[in-house]
Parts: structure tokens; C-alpha cells; sequence
């Protein structure tokens, strides 16, 4: 018959009976053990089949019985029966029901020991060894394997492995079975369970399944024997479980990052539960010197179970517990070594005696032994890892405690690691916003709005932006980006930020301000010992000048992203800009170009790390930023943020982020007074009187006695030193009143101060005593001397 029904093959006495005790299914050897039909029974109490007198059988485990039952016969005679019965796991949400076995009775399935095919198989096996028949029925089995099946050798005989247990290790054992006898070729099966005979934990066991064949080469059975590996299983697991470790823990750059993993890896191939607590760090970036000493302050990072919701922690995840001199935590962490507790050597109801909540917790939840090792890198003790096992029956061994302290030491390495990554990226974003503007300065031209993002994986980099104030009104704005991430970014970026402003007050024209700014690049990557285009020190940069007189903007960048412009009332676009060698190349030149803005009109500065993403390319980003710029926002910071939200993922940016939008303002031609002087010292009296005659009509007669000395004297050197045309023109708004004088001569005068018997020099001396501030500025046709006036005494 063949094998391949797994319920009924004719010979075996099998039945099912449901959880109710009534029988479901009744197979051919049922009915000729007992005589009933499967009409006959299914569906009637199990029960009715005992014979008079005869007791149900009790179920001590709760999954499988053997023993003989007195079972009544269809005519009516009792027969006494040896039966195992097992329960049956559920294919579905199902209740699950018993499968009732009886072996076959006869001479053909009670082999006599010469039989060639028994004899050859059990003489040559040296381990627990069983012999299965074409149709998968028993035919053989030692004392060993008998034994680790618990039940006698005598008693299996006729059964198939489904017959002698539902685990679905039965069934693939039987499926592998069919594979033999189908294919020929032996089938290797490895397992850890418990068998039906040992008393102690589960094992490895590897079921080696060879075919039997007759002189003609037919296969007419198969030959299993069961090998316990579990020794090469454990050193197998613990070998993983290392592995892993060193592929999972320390992933990122975060102390309570790397701390659940390091809980998530050994649960539950090592323990059932597993707590981290750490030890919080010494103040000014010091760290302990030798083991801490009890009583010991410990703040909770992670812990993992295998219960969901983690029900055995008696402490949350950053709370913060002192453990006493009695505790595990505190002894293994005082003696710089792990240490073991097991409940069967009273060891933690003295551990826990300090904290009698803590203890009935732990009681609760069945712990029975617990391992503390401490996490210990470079000479410092960062904290402790707290082991236990409550599902689990066995306790730690030495391999445990080995295993653990080499999958924490490589841990501790990934936490000090974390900590002290976390320590410099403090330190150098501390150092990164001190170098950044705090607020951005009021000004006529614009009104400013900027965040600053540092990144969350690669480390605080260089970006920087800035707004600043210059002579006549008008505003520069920079935007730069230092190559690189650290301290050493963020002081580079410090050193080019007060570069950028040095320059910026002497009036550079943006392109001649960009080329000085690459100079200084070269010469800073050659103190760091790399050569001019070797990117030793590289940055890029954006700079721009903003007149409000005017509303032109002039624009040049050095190798940086091109800014976009927001119209007052059109779409948003990308402003054309030459790109420029990113600084530090040396020898190219940059170009600047002219822009008419009008009122109102938004410019947007950024860096790099704004559009860089790896979901999408820069174009896309690009065009994102401007559809967050098309949505009508009175607020320049509700635009920023709308901005970074855009485009940033919620975790943050893989670089750093700058971004500056800076709203234009005009300055109407009623606030702009301006003079054509002709070169002759007689006519400075009558442009004194139009001075004054103009600010009385702007209503600053306050302001009437400096700035005429102001004047007089500015348009008397100009008139003196310098060349025609002369120009004066006077600008004012709510707080200054500026009064500049232009000529066509190069050559700047310098403030020094007079001798005794000097017939001059006093006149510039006055200005700066008399002004709130004063320079003079180089432009395409000569030079500009201009003096600031404060119109509203600071408070």
C-alpha cells in the first residue's frame, strides 16, 4: 500500500477525538480492531468504546498518553488495547483535537530478530537507530532511540512518525521519509527540541536518513538515526550571535542607538530579558578614573524581552536609579567584572533585598538567574548590562558569561565611541553657532530671515551665512559652504566668515571681494600641507550687493548653488549666474552680474545640503524649493521653514543646511539729495546753504550744524585732492543721515592727526569725532568719501 495517506492506511488503528470527547475520524484499522464502522462511531462520545468497567485515561502532561485501555468490540466482548495518544496542533484558530493510535498486531509487523533487513540495521548502527518499511510503518528501533522517544521499543513497531508525535517535527520527518524512499538519496534533518524521553532541556539533533535496499537495488525502507550536536549547535549559535553583534551594534553614532541594539541582539538568543544602564558622563568631557564605588548612579538607555511591551523592566528608559553596594548592577560594576546570581543559590533574593518592589517584580515575571557584565572601553567603565532568563530553564554557564562580555566589550567600544562623537559634535556645533550670526542686523535695504541646520549623521560641517551692513545704505549677503564636516570645518568656516566682512567694509566689488577670498583659501590649504587645487582647504561661496537707492543687487559666486528669486508678484526662478571656480582653486577669475530687483522682491541663498538627497536629484530639489517659494507668505520665516520642511526628511539632513532670504526695500528718490560741485573752493559756502536748506525741508534742522560741518569739510578735500566731476549726495531714513562726496581721483585720505604747527590735517580728524562712522569706497570711476550722522541717540 502506499504510503502517502497520512490517516488511513488500512493497517493502523487511528482515531481522532475532538476537545468534546466525541470521534471525528475512524480509520480501516480501527474497524478491524474493534469491528465498529466509521457510521457507526463518529460522532458518538469516545467513551461508549470503553468497555464495562473499564476507566477513561488521565492526562498528566496534557499533550500525549500511552497505556493499555479495556475497549469494547462490536460483539461485545472487551480487548485489551495498548494506545498512545498525543494532542494535534491546530491548522487554524480551531480548538485542537487528540489523535488515538493502536500499533498493527501480527506476525508482519512484529519482525523476528533475524530478519536480514533489521539485523543489518540495528548491528551496524552505533547510535539511536529506527527502520522504516515502504508504506513509512515502523519495522525496527533499538534500546537508544526507544529510549529517547519514551516509550518501549516493543510498542512503536507499525507506526509512522505522525503516529508517534504531532510536533511539526514528526511531520517533516515523515515528509523527508516519502523523499527517500521516492528519490533514493539520503536527507540530513537538524532540530532542537525536546525528546518525548529526556528529562532535561531541548537539544540539537541531527536525523541522518539513509535508503535500505535489497540485492536487486530497490529501495525497501529507510534507515534514521538521531545524532546530538548539540555541543557544535551552542558554539555554532554563539559564533552568530557574535557576528551579528559586530553587524548590528553600532550602526549610528548614538549612545541610546547603539545601547538597544545591543539589547536587541542578545534577546532572546542569549537571554530573555536584557537591560543596559549607563553611567551618566563626567562633567567638562572627564571621564571616571577606575570602577565607580557604590552606591551607584545609573540612567536606563535600553532593554529588550521577549514579551511584548518589555513587562519585566521596573525602570523606563531614561529614568534615573541609585543602586546600592547590594545589587548586581553596583557589585559587578565595583569588582570591574561580571558577575552571576542564580535564583537556586538564594543569590538574588540577596541581591534584591534592597528594593523588596524591585524583587516582587522580578518574582512576578519568573526570573530565575541573572548575569551583570560591565561595559568597560579604553579604561573607562560606561555601565552595566543586566542579563536574565526567565522562559529559558537553564541557567548561565561560563560559555554564557564568555559569549556576553564579548558581545558587550564590542558594545562598550561602539558607546564610548558614540559618546565621545557626540562630545566633539557638541563641541563643534557649540563652536559653529558661535561663529554664525546671532540675529541678523535691521537694515534700509532688507528684511532678512535664516536658519541653520547641522547634520544628523556626517557631523556639523561649515556652512555659514551673513547680512552685512555697508556704506550708503546698502547690504551685502553671503552664503558659504567650507568642504568637509568637524572643528576643522567650522574653524576654517570662522576664519573665511571674518574675511568676508574685512572685505566686505572696504567695499569690494563682489567679484574682486570673491577673488581676495580664494586667495586667502590657497594660502590656508597650503598651511595645512596641501598645494593650491588639491582641496586640502576648499569652500564655495555666494556674495551679494544690495543698493536700495538704485534697487540693483550685483551677484558673483565661486563654484556655490545658483540663487532663486521670488518676484513681488510672478513666479519664482533661478537667477543666471557664471559659476565661478569653488575657492581654493587659485588663478581663474569670477564674474559679477548686475540685477534690477524691484520692491519687495525675495532673494534666496542656500547651500548645497538644501537640494541634496538621494530620492531625487538636484533639479528636482531645485524646482521643490521653488513651488514652497510660490505660496504666498507675508512671513519670511514661515517661508524658511516652509522651505526646509519641503524638502528635509523629518530626521534631518545628511549635510548641513544654510538658508538666507532676504525681502528688497526701495528707497524713494524723496529721501536722495544729490549736487554736481564744480571744483571751486569759493562755491562751498552756497552748497553748505543748500545742505542746510534741504533738511530743513526734510524736517532734521537737528541734525543742520554737524552735517554742514560735515559737508563743508568733505567737499573742500574733494575740491583740493581729488578730481572732477565732484558729486555730493545727501540719503537719510528714520535713524542716519549719510552725506557722501565722489570724485574721479583713486587715491583715498587717511585719518591722521595734527602737529602743533600743521596748517591742516584736522578737517578729516573733525568728521570722525563729529560722525557716527565714516570710509571711503573705491568704485569704476574714482573713489567715495562718506560719513554717517545718528539721527536717534542709541538707548
Amino acid at each position: 500500500m502506499s504510503p502517502d495517506d497520512p490517516f488511513d492506511d488500512g493497517v493502523t488503528a487511528r482515531a481522532v477525538i475532538a476537545v468534546d470527547g466525541t470521534l471525528t475520524e475512524w480509520s480501516e484499522g480501527a474497524r478491524r480492531l474493534l469491528g465498529h464502522t466509521a457510521e457507526e462511531v463518529v460522532g458518538r462520545p469516545a467513551t461508549e468504546l470503553l468497555a464495562d468497567g473499564a476507566e477513561p485515561p488521565r492526562v498528566e502532561d496534557g499533550h500525549r498518553w500511552s497505556g493499555t485501555l479495556a475497549l469494547r468490540h462490536r460483539d461485545g466482548r472487551a480487548v485489551p488495547v495498548w494506545v498512545l495518544a498525543h494532542r494535534r496542533p491546530p491548522d487554524g484558530p480551531e480548538t485542537t483535537d487528540w489523535l488515538a493510535v493502536a500499533p498493527p498486531r501480527g506476525p508482519r509487523h512484529g519482525l523476528p530478530d533475524d530478519d536480514p533487513l533489521v539485523r543489518g540495521a540495528l548491528r551496524q548502527s552505533p547510535c539511536a537507530t529506527m527502520i522504516y518499511d515502504e508504506e513509512l510503518r515502523l519495522r525496527g528501533v533499538n534500546d537508544a532511540m526507544a529510549d529517547l522517544v519514551g516509550l518501549p521499543a516493543e510498542r512503536l513497531l507499525g507506526l509512522r512518525p505522525t503516529d508517534i508525535g504531532s510536533r511539526p517535527q514528526n511531520r517533516e520527518l515523515e515528509e523527508r521519509l516519502r523523499q527517500v524512499l521516492s528519490t533514493g538519496r539520503r536527507q540530513d534533518m537538524q532540530t532542537y527540541m525536546k525528546a518525548g524521553g529526556e528529562t532535561r532541556g531541548p537539544h540539537a539533533w541531527l536525523a541522518r536518513m539513509a535508503p535500505l535496499t535489497d540485492a536487486a537495488g530497490r529501495v525497501r525502507g529507510v534507515c534514521v538515526t538521531a545524532h546530538d550536536f548539540s555541543d557544535q549547535y551552542r558554539s555554532r549559535e554563539r559564533l552568530q550571535l557574535v557576528n551579528e553583534a559586530s553587524v548590528r551594534i553600532g550602526s549610528t553614532l548614538d549612545v541610546t542607538r547603539t545601547a538597544q541594539e545591543l539589547a536587541d541582539v542578545c534577546v532572546p538568543a542569549l537571554a530573555d530579558f536584557v537591560s543596559v544602564d549607563l553611567l551618566d558622563p563626567q562633567e567638562h568631557g572627564e571621564e571616571s578614573a577606575g570602577p565607580p564605588v557604590p552606591p551607584v548612579t545609573l540612567r536606563r538607555a535600553a532593554h529588550r524581552s521577549v514579551n511584548p511591551g518589555s513587562p519585566e523592566a521596573v525602570a523606563e528608559p531614561g529614568r534615573t536609579d541609585r543602586y546600592p553596594e547590594t545589587s548586581p548592577q553596583a557589585a559587578s560594576l565595583s569588582a570591574g567584572r561580571t558577575v552571576v546570581a542564580s535564583g537556586s543559590e538564594d543569590d538574588l533574593e540577596r541581591w534584591l533585598a534592597w528594593d523588596p518592589a524591585r524583587f516582587r517584580r522580578i518574582r512576578e515575571a519568573g526570573i530565575h538567574s541573572t548575569m551583570s557584565v560591565p561595559l568597560q572601553a579604553r579604561g573607562t567603565t560606561l555601565g552595566v548590562a543586566v542579563f536574565t532568563r526567565f522562559r529559558r530553564p537553564e541557567p548561565f554557564t561560563d560559555d554564557d558569561v564568555l559569549l556576553a562580555e564579548e558581545v558587550t566589550a564590542r558594545a562598550a567600544v561602539c558607546i564610548d565611541n558614540a559618546r565621545r562623537y557626540s562630545r566633539e559634535r557638541e563641541t563643534t556645533l557649540t563652536l559653529q553657532r558661535s561663529l554664525l550670526p546671532r540675529t541678523l542686523p535691521r537694515t534700509a535695504a532688507v528684511e532678512a530671515a535664516s536658519r541653520y541646520l547641522p547634520a544628523t549623521r556626517s557631523g556639523v560641517g561649515g556652512d555659514w551665512f551673513d547680512v552685512i551692513p555697508l556704506s550708503g545704505m546698502r547690504v551685502a549677503m553671503v552664503v558659504g559652504d567650507v568642504v568637509g564636516h568637524g572643528i576643522q570645518a567650522s574653524a576654517t568656516m570662522g576664519r573665511l566668515r571674518t574675511a568676508v566682512r574685512t572685505l566686505a567694509d572696504i567695499d569690494l566689488a563682489p567679484d574682486e571681494l570673491l577673488t581676495h577670498l580664494d586667495d586667502l583659501v590657497v594660502r590656508l590649504s597650503q598651511e595645512s600641507g596641501g598645494d593650491a587645487g588639491t582641496g586640502e582647504v576648499g569652500a564655495t561661496c555666494l556674495y551679494a550687493v544690495y543698493d536700495p537707492v538704485s534697487r540693483r543687487c550685483s551677484l558673483a559666486r565661486a563654484g556655490h548653488p545658483l540663487p532663486l528669486l521670488a518676484p513681488p508678484d510672478g513666479p519664482p526662478l533661478r537667477l543666471d549666474l557664471p559659476s565661478g571656480p569653488p575657492l581654493g582653486v587659485g588663478g581663474l577669475p569670477f564674474e559679477s552680474v548686475d540685477v534690477e530687483l524691484r520692491e519687495g522682491s525675495v532673494l534666496v541663498f542656500h547651500t548645497d545640503g538644501l537640494l541634496a538627497s538621494r530620492e531625487r536629484d538636484v533639479d528636482t530639489s531645485a524646482q521643490m524649493v521653488l513651488e514652497a517659494l510660490s505660496v504666498p507668505s507675508g512671513s519670511l520665516d514661515e517661508t524658511c521653514d516652509r522651505v526646509l520642511r519641503s524638502l528635509l526628511p523629518p530626521g534631518g539632513s545628511a549635510d548641513d543646511v544654510a538658508l538666507l532670504l532676504a525681502r528688497t526695500r526701495g528707497l524713494p528718490s524723496s529721501q536722495v539729495a544729490t549736487w554736481d560741485i564744480p571744483a571751486d573752493p569759493s562755491l562751498v559756502a552756497p552748497i553748505r546753504k543748500q545742505v542746510v536748506d534741504q533738511l530743513e525741508r526734510w524736517g532734521l534742522v537737528e541734525a543742520t550744524f554737524t552735517a554742514e560741518l560735515v559737508v563743508s569739510e568733505l567737499v573742500t578735500n574733494a575740491i583740493r585732492y581729488g578730481a572732477p566731476p565732484i558729486r555730493l549726495r545727501l540719503i537719510h531714513d528714520a535713524a542716519t543721515l549719510i552725506c557722501e562726496v565722489s570724485d574721479t581721483n583713486h587715491t583715498a585720505p587717511h585719518l591722521r592727526r595734527a602737529k602743533t604747527w600743521d596748517e591742516g590735517g584736522r578737517g578729516l580728524l573733525l568728521v570722525a569725532q563729529l560722525t557716527q562712522r565714516w570710509g571711503s569706497r573705491h568704485t569704476a570711476e574714482g573713489k567715495t568719501i562718506w560719513a554717517e550722522l545718528a539721527l536717534v541717540e542709541e538707548l
